[in-house]
């Protein structure tokens, strides 16, 4: 039938509005945005792997993902495919239903059986004719959970009601049409119906909520319900909400560390180093009650700090080297960074600073982060996620999501960077950075509408046609009232110094993913900016406090605690800190290219160093390709164990004629006495009373060969100082910081 009309798709069109029109008008009209779209969205036909992929959908059927666009979805389904997908006239006939109740094969399987209250509502909303919405069809204005938190027992479960409320006052129940996720579901599974079962894993889960482009969270603390009869001593504004958590909880923290502990931790956390053996005496042998204050001062006052943190902040700011001409960028940026660290540069400086960067590379290093993040949209989203701890990527092409954030305000962000001029530069394969005058607008490539810049949510006063508006961006940015920008930058530090984020991913912040503990990361970020965002005031707030210095022992309560923070969480020493530390065990240190020799690994200015360096790519060290750093490699594996076992580079260190083992052979003094050297230097304590006697009974075992002959002393004492250092190299004290 369908050769004798030349214009199908307007025929269907006409079909369907002459049989809404012929509908009852004493009868409820199913909307299409309202009460269609959230039975696609919760039977899972408009996710990214189903219809909603990109490029086409799947088998020629494209849905906007997850409803966001409910204008393009009707017209996907009354015309395209010349309007084949409904049935007015037998709605039970309709290809999406047949395909959706698996009544025809059907890739994505059963989504709405047929006796499904959402295969009820699209098969009424195709009786009626499948109208479209009208201008006076009620509009979703706010949706909500209940309840929005609770105190929820272990083991025990816990029933969600999604509520929406539209633009003529009505409120309606929507549980059954909104899609619900767990953040967490080891501590926490979640049913379609909103059914909370919680885990045996106690802290704090969240469930995101969704429904129609909006997002609702509910958040549950899940006691343990242990005794907390004391706690260590509360030393700042940190420790007083840690262990409030802790004790709302019910969850007893550890002891506070011992020195040796407390020492090797916090250097290795502040300066990327071991203490060395004379530190390490005087720190053990010091009785000030002040000392671990003093060494936290020493620490940040030292080199080692900037270059340790420059490393950091060098690989999420992509200092990598693609060409041979990269190395005068590499070098300045990295110096340039590392000196404002070592100056203590306030941090909303150096992101003025890096973001308004105008000149050449020689005159402003900074500049160089221009070379690297060319394009306004891929700027906007490196400084969104690094600078904000906000994921913007997906708002490229659709709504988002997990958040509020449109394409519009993609691009409105994206508009602070489009006024960027480059022309070339007397320094080989340099761009001088410069403000083209003009009106900063972006387009949104799916309406075509040319937006100014906005920030998130914010408005920004008319910025002039002479001003830069990335100058704009960072006063925004900077300011007390900006509700990303301390937050953001308080939990990176904080996961690098406890190894997990208040909020986890530590770049992922949204209403969506509450943080751990709200109350101490607005407590940090409070505390940052009346800092005048001072780093070292803030690492120096965190490592003072009791609960950075708490042991990494749990007690029997807190052993499967991972979030909040009642014990320390050992992790992985980095690729570039482990490399530095085998140098200093060994005493042989790794030499790198056209730099000076004992320049240690966490110093190297760029990525190119992995090439030459085996150890760093097996050990994951970034390549500065993206602003995550979850770029690092920080879990272990086969090739990591075997390159500690017995590759050459860990041969020739142990057996340098310069290096520890041969110098403590030769050494004169006691076994006992050197062998105390070797435990001080790798862990940073003296050898307890069971691992001397095993290794001075090791060492009397050298002296004799398999036919009980004697073994040149020297020559004994070489190879007994070699075994013991790899072996204490490849235990987990010395591999892990704890």
């Amino acid at each position: 039938m369908w050769s004798s009309f030349p214009r199908p798709i307007a025929f269907a069109a006409l079909l369907f509005a002459l049989m809404t029109a012929a509908g009852s008008a004493a009868e409820t009209t199913v909307s299409f945005r309202n009460d269609v779209v959230p039975v696609l969205t919760k039977a899972g036909c408009n996710l990214g792997p189903c219809h909603a992929k990109a490029g086409g959908g799947q088998n020629g059927f494209q849905l906007s993902l997850l409803g966001f666009e409910p204008r393009d979805d009707y017209e996907e389904l009354i015309q395209e495919s010349r309007g084949r997908r409904l049935f007015p006239a037998a709605p039970e006939q309709s290809l999406v239903l047949r395909k959706a109740s698996g009544q025809v094969p059907h890739g994505g399987g059963v989504r709405l059986p047929a006796d499904s209250d959402g295969y009820a509502t699209i098969r009424e909303w195709i009786r009626q004719g499948a109208p479209d919405d009208g201008a006076d069809t009620p509009k979703l204005v706010s949706f909500e959970i209940e309840p929005k938190e609770l105190v929820v027992a272990r083991q025990s479960q816990q029933q969600l009601k999604a509520f929406a409320k539209y633009s003529d006052g009505a409120v309606r129940e929507v549980t059954k049409t909104a899609l619900f996720e767990a953040n967490d579901p080891s501590m926490a599974e979640v049913s379609q119906e909103g059914l909370v079962s919680v885990q045996n894993i106690p802290g704090k889960v969240a469930v995101m909520v969704r429904f129609q482009g909006k997002v609702a969270v509910f958040t549950a603390a899940v006691p343990l319900g242990a005794p907390v009869e004391s706690v260590p001593p509360s030393r700042n504004f940190i420790d007083d909400l840690v262990f409030a958590n802790l004790k709302n909880l019910g969850m007893p923290p550890s002891p506070v560390c011992d020195d040796a502990t407390f020492l090797r931790r916090v250097t290795l956390d502040i300066a990327g180093r071991l203490p060395t053996e004379e530190e390490t005496t005087r720190f053990l042998a010091s009785s000030d009650s002040n000392k671990r204050d003093q060494w936290i001062d020493e620490l940040l006052r030292s080199p080692d700090y900037a270059d340790f943190f420059a490393s950091k902040w060098t690989a999420v700011l992509k200092n990598r080297r693609d060409d041979a001409s990269d190395i005068v960028s590499n070098f300045a940026f990295h110096a340039w960074i590392r000196d404002g660290l070592l100056a203590n540069k306030p941090y909303d400086q150096f992101v003025r600073e890096l973001l308004g960067a105008t000149g050449a590379v020689i005159g402003n290093p900074a500049v160089a982060w221009y070379k690297r993040v060319k394009d306004p949209n891929q700027q906007l989203e490196d400084v969104a996620q690094l600078f904000l701890g906000v994921r913007m990527q997906c708002a490229q092409c659709h709504h988002h999501p997990f958040e509020r954030w449109s394409q519009d305000d993609y691009y409105s962000l994206s508009a602070f960077f489009t006024q960027i001029g480059r022309k070339p530069s007397g320094t080989r394969g340099e761009d001088l950075i410069f403000h083209k005058r003009g009106i900063a607008t972006a387009t949104n490539i799916k309406t075509g509408q040319a937006l100014k810049p906005a920030a998130l949510g914010d408005s920004i006063p008319p910025i002039p046609a002479d001003a830069d508006p990335r100058l704009k961006l960072a006063d925004w940015m900077s300011s007390p009232d900006n509700p990303f920008f301390a937050k953001a930058l308080v939990n990176r530090y904080w996961k690098h110094f406890f190894q997990r984020g208040l909020i986890e991913p530590e770049d992922d912040i949204r209403d969506t993913n509450p943080p751990s503990n709200p109350e101490l990361l607005d407590a940090l970020a409070k505390h940052f900016i009346d800092s005048r965002f001072d780093l070292k005031s803030l690492i120096r707030e965190i490592t003072r406090s009791s609960a950075y210095q708490l042991s990494a022992i749990p007690n029997e309560h807190n052993v499967a605690d991972r979030q909040n923070y009642s014990h320390y969480y050992h992790r992985r020493l980095q690729a570039e800190v482990l490399l530095d530390s085998m140098d200093r065990l060994t005493g042989t240190p790794t030499e790198f290219a056209n730099l000076p020799k004992g320049t240690r690994a966490v110093a190297l200015p760029d990525n190119s160093y992995n090439k030459s360096s085996a150890f760093l790519r097996v050990f994951g060290r970034p390549e500065a390709a993206s602003v995550c750093e979850c770029e690092r490699v920080q879990t272990s594996s086969l090739a990591q164990s075997l390159h500690l076992i017995n590759s050459q580079e860990m041969r020739t260190k142990l057996s340098s004629p310069t290096g520890r083992a041969e110098t403590l052979a030769k050494d004169e003094r006691p076994l006992e006495a050197r062998i105390r050297d070797v435990y001080i230097a790798a862990y940073s304590r003296e050898p307890r009373p069971e691992e001397l006697k095993n290794a001075v009974d090791f060492f009397a075992k050298l002296s004799t060969d398999a036919d009980g002959k004697p073994v040149d002393a020297k020559v004994a004492a070489r190879e007994g100082f070699q075994d013991l250092i790899w072996a204490l190299i490849n235990t987990k004290e010395f591999l892990f910081n704890h």
